[in-house]
């Protein structure tokens, strides 16, 4: 239990649900187990809160709101590459919406009225596997996605964050072609092609910093876009 009560600690939480009761006694329960919260009623505050920093651990997101649902919210999240974790906490209980929140990207589904021990273990899985971040090893390329640093042999490159989030944003399709259209829209939050090169001048660049060791990882697939380097030594 003292373990468990450690590892809640350190957890910085957003609970995101227009009806202020269950907000207050939310917050006021998680706090009592050492979890720091913040709290937003629709999902314009909560873009607001994300956006002030530092990162959020886990978002518990309601899914009927006022403006954007919960759907919508999370919809617009993955779709800006932000992967923090996120448990719907919804009325909503038929299979179909469980299955469509999955889908979106949550990564568990609560439904209310629920138990709070049972919240609180759901929270404690669920910040725990997506502490467990993978760390990816192509060649002599090692991309760690949990302190968003990139080595070659062993030796740190520096990248910004743009290029991480590219190099990321290949990494979780791996061996998969990424269209520029795609990379537009994950990367630089374009949803249309300005008619631009952007995207060729980031992988030049990236390859640049990369070196000759691993520069080859990502692959040029003409016409279509780039992908990472299935093969893993």
């Amino acid at each position: 239990m003292t373990n468990t009560k450690t590892a809640l600690s350190s957890l910085r939480l957003l609970i995101v649900d227009d009806d202020p009761k269950l907000r207050s006694y939310m917050r006021r329960w998680l706090e009592e187990h050492s979890i720091r919260c913040e709290v937003a009623a629709d999902a314009d505050e909560a873009t607001q809160r994300i956006a002030e920093g530092p990162e959020f651990d886990l978002i518990l997101l309601d899914v009927m709101m006022p403006g954007r649902d919960g759907w919508k919210f999370l919809e617009d999240l993955r779709a800006g590459g932000d992967t923090t974790p996120v448990i719907f906490l919804t009325a909503r209980q038929a299979v179909a919406e469980r299955v469509k929140g999955l889908e979106l990207g949550a990564d568990d589904y609560v439904i209310k009225p629920f138990d709070f021990d049972e919240l609180l273990a759901r929270i404690t899985v669920v910040a725990g596997r997506s502490r467990v971040l993978p760390v990816l090893q192509i060649d002599e390329l090692t991309i760690d996605y949990h302190r968003r640093t990139v080595e070659v042999a062993k030796q740190p490159i520096e990248l910004s964050a743009r290029e991480f989030d590219f190099l990321q944003a290949l990494a979780k399709r791996r061996g998969e072609v990424v269209s520029r259209r795609a990379l537009l829209r994950e990367v630089w939050s374009i949803d249309f092609d300005p008619g631009t090169n952007v995207v060729d001048v980031l992988v030049a660049r990236l390859r640049r910093k990369l070196g000759k060791q691993a520069s080859s990882v990502i692959q040029t697939v003409v016409g279509e876009g780039y992908r990472l380097k299935q093969d893993t030594t």
